[in-house]
């Protein structure tokens, strides 16, 4: 499950693990009433699709089309988030007004969609094309 709340909300019972994901902090909150876990400024926009953007709805289509390429370049930050997701209740938490066209909201979508074919969650293992000779005596470590 992936909810969102606004950072003038307060927090949920159910919210799980609460991660703000914009760039910037929102103004006038105190980080004890936000309650997070967590902050990923990665997961944001970059500042300059942010101001492009400037939560503009008619721009809303377009928005999320280059923010979801950016997120296509930020692997590890979609893959932590889906693995948080995955452990329990993530809550996204943003400052936008506009619940409906948040980045959040995008960044919700993206999260949720199916991760393409052939994607890793983690860098795939070459342990085959090392040296049997090293792997044999050098560092690798025995199994328990």
């Amino acid at each position: 499950m992936i909810g969102l709340s606004r950072a003038y909300d307060p927090p949920g019972a159910g919210d799980g693990w609460r991660v703000l994901v914009d760039r910037v902090w929102p103004r006038g909150v105190r980080k004890a009433k936000l309650r997070l876990d967590q902050w990923e400024r990665d997961a944001a926009p970059t500042t300059a699709l942010r101001r492009w953007y400037g939560h503009d709805p008619a721009k809303w289509d377009e928005f999320r089309r280059r923010y979801f390429r950016e997120l296509d370049g930020r692997p590890d930050v979609v893959a932590a988030l889906r693995v948080r997701a995955a452990a329990g209740p993530l809550t996204l938490v943003y400052g936008a007004r506009d619940r409906a066209h948040s980045q959040a909201t995008a960044l919700r979508e993206y999260l949720l969609r199916p991760e393409p074919a052939g994607a890793y969650a983690s860098p795939p293992c070459f342990m085959h094309e090392l040296d049997p000779e090293w792997v044999a005596g050098a560092g690798v470590p025995e199994d328990d």
